[in-house]
């Protein structure tokens, strides 16, 4: 049994000792058993160097095993590309927030009971109307300071359910008020419109923070990828409007310059769940034609931003946004404003959202809080 004792000496190492008592002790149905034995090892043992490879996609040898698990529980849906649909049928492929909740699922993860409480509302809008989500702690004194939040999509598709963890998320830990915006989408409605929502929305939000328990004095702003942008807009457009600013602004892999073809964009040109064709998608139909993309709204790293409220700034290493959200975070800091920008390695786009499977996703929700709780004190 020179094969089983070298594999025992293997596991010894390891530390595996429940697999040595049942598999390695020398009783008298040794010789019987041997070749399942040996079988049983061989598989156990290609498994741990599976693990300590991490058997982990060309496109991120460096991502996080948590961050992976999620990705290749997206790819188990078998959905076609996002590039590859219209955009009625990319609307109807599973999301990451499809991934998670699946993993939650199997995992037996036992969710807290929400911290808040939710309604919806309806507001008037230039040529129609939008939903809001109200997020209200349910501990806590009123008036609450209050966040304006934008989620993300590439401004076609997504909506307030996919990112509805991000929104509790800042809710809960920032201990406010969060306004979660359903701006329209294209290709129905083309640029600018998801913009003059966002500002729409964030309007209604200064005049009737009272309304709603809130603190019109304490009012901040964030946003995922194109709700990012969205954000940034919004402040720009106030200042612009010599309206009130908001007093903090968090913008987590924000979608802020043209430029495909950033370092970030060729090394991640592949990656998920975000990709290159994807956003060349993106622009497609949501920009009315592919020169817009140079508008300063768009290309936000090319806008006036001096003057602008304090920022904090997330970004994803295996991301094509990481480059421009970078870029933002220098351009914001040249412009005199003051900025606080963190990377996370080993984690993707989308990853803000992911906190009951991913790390470090519970750190940048927990970052974020903290930045947002700061500015509301001052």
């Amino acid at each position: 049994m020179k094969t089983k004792n070298v594999a025992c000496n293997f596991f010894i190492g390891l530390g595996l000792t429940s697999f040595l008592l049942m598999s390695c002790g020398g009783d008298s149905k040794e010789s019987s058993t041997a070749h399942k034995v040996d079988s049983a090892i061989t598989e156990i043992k290609d498994s741990i160097v599976g693990m300590t490879n991490g058997n982990k996609p060309d496109w991120a040898p460096t991502i996080d095993g948590d961050m992976w698990e999620v990705i290749q529980k997206l790819e188990s849906y078998h959905d076609k590309p996002v590039a590859e649909l219209s955009p009625a049928q990319a609307r109807k492929n599973h999301t990451p927030t499809d991934a998670v909740n699946d993993l939650i699922q199997e995992k037996h993860i036992e969710v807290p009971a929400p911290k808040v409480d939710t309604v919806g509302k309806n507001i008037a809008v230039k040529g129609g109307e939008i939903h809001l989500r109200i997020y209200t702690p349910k501990e806590g004194k009123a008036p609450y300071p209050v966040i304006v939040y934008y989620h993300g999509g590439g401004f076609v598709i997504a909506d307030l359910d996919v990112y509805d963890a991000s929104a509790k998320a800042l809710s809960e830990q920032s201990e406010a008020i969060v306004v979660s915006v359903a701006y329209r989408l294209g290709p129905e409605h083309k640029f600018p419109v998801a913009h003059e929502d966002a500002y729409a929305a964030y309007q209604w939000v200064v005049k009737n923070a009272i309304s709603i328990k809130g603190d019109p004095k304490r009012i901040a702003l964030a946003g995922e990828s194109a709700g990012g942008n969205l954000a940034l807009n919004v402040s720009i457009k106030a200042r612009d409007n010599k309206f009130v600013l908001p007093v903090y602004q968090v913008l987590v892999y924000p979608v802020a310059n043209s430029d495909m073809e950033s370092e970030s964009y060729i090394k991640y040109a592949q990656a998920k769940p975000l990709n290159k064709d994807m956003m060349k998608w993106f622009v497609k139909h949501y920009l009315k034609d592919a020169t817009q993309a140079a508008d300063k709204r768009i290309s936000l790293v090319n806008a006036d931003l001096k003057g602008l409220p304090a920022t904090a700034i997330i970004t994803a290493e295996i991301d094509p946004l990481q480059a421009e959200g970078l870029l933002l975070a220098d351009k914001l800091k040249a412009a005199g404003v003051e900025v606080d920008n963190k990377n996370y390695n080993g984690v993707t786009h989308e990853f803000f959202g992911m906190a009951a499977i991913v790390s470090k996703a519970k750190d940048a929700q927990g970052y974020a809080a903290k930045q947002l709780k700061q500015a509301f004190k001052k």
